[in-house]
């Protein structure tokens, strides 16, 4: 029996809102002392994205498939897997849901004497003066491209009809996530997904919000070129 369009909204929302949470979390919360990495670090931060990604993977991927990112929704329209209405859905789902966990973290983190949004953010991306490491915005394009191109490419393969290992796909795209981050964190702090980008920077806003292009662009471009890839040339039998 095909579930309704409306639980794959809820799925989409609460996944979304606990990447969110618990990736910008550990960053914000596990790992920050004074403005410095520290506690969890930045392989702690790298595992919660990832372990955010397995967790929701299996609690919700037969509801909705777990997209929690529109790079994967568009990723696969281009692929053949969606159709373009549904994901349209999806994307608004993982958008709020982004929002909502951004707005949790903030109440949160804000708890703690000394906490400033302006000062110690949300976990948001950025280049130039707001990477992490000053990376510019040519490196934090090239980044976050091929890091989704990367990051889809797991996807497509791990969740092909065609894998008989499609039962462990979860733990693939989650590791695959949390290699990312072990590489990218210290460029731009890591996208490789819109609504991920977007719910902080918009509680975070200035500077956040005007380099938020990148963070929506790139990623769309990499799961665009990974889908084409993947269905073109690698899965055409």
């Amino acid at each position: 029996m095909e579930t309704k369009l409306s639980s794959k909204f809820i799925a989409e929302l609460f996944g979304t809102l606990v990447l969110v949470l618990m990736g910008c979390g550990s960053a914000v919360i596990a790992a920050a002392n004074g403005g410095n990495i520290d506690g969890v670090g930045l392989l702690g931060i790298s595992f919660a994205f990832g372990l955010s990604v397995v967790a929701m993977a299996y609690a919700i991927g037969h509801v909705s498939g777990c997209h929690i990112n529109p790079a994967i929704s568009i990723g696969m329209v281009v692929a053949g897997r969606m159709k373009a209405s549904e994901a349209a859905i999806y994307i608004i789902a993982q958008i709020l849901g982004a929002i909502a966990g951004a707005g949790i973290l903030f109440l949160i983190a804000s708890g703690k004497d000394g906490y400033s949004i302006a000062a110690n953010g949300l976990g948001q991306n950025g280049y130039g003066a707001l990477s992490p490491a000053h990376y510019n915005l040519q490196s934090g394009f090239i980044a976050e491209t091929v890091f989704t191109f990367i990051f889809l490419f797991v996807i497509f393969g791990s969740t092909s009809t065609k894998n008989i290992h499609g039962g462990f796909a979860g733990i693939s795209i989650g590791l695959s996530l949390v290699l990312i981050h072990i590489v990218g964190i210290r460029v731009t702090g890591v996208s490789v997904n819109p609504a991920r980008s977007i719910g902080p920077a918009l509680l975070v806003g200035g500077e956040a919000v005007s380099q938020l292009w990148l963070f929506i662009v790139a990623p769309i471009l990499g799961s665009i070129l990974s889908a084409v890839v993947w269905r073109y040339l690698l899965d055409k039998n």
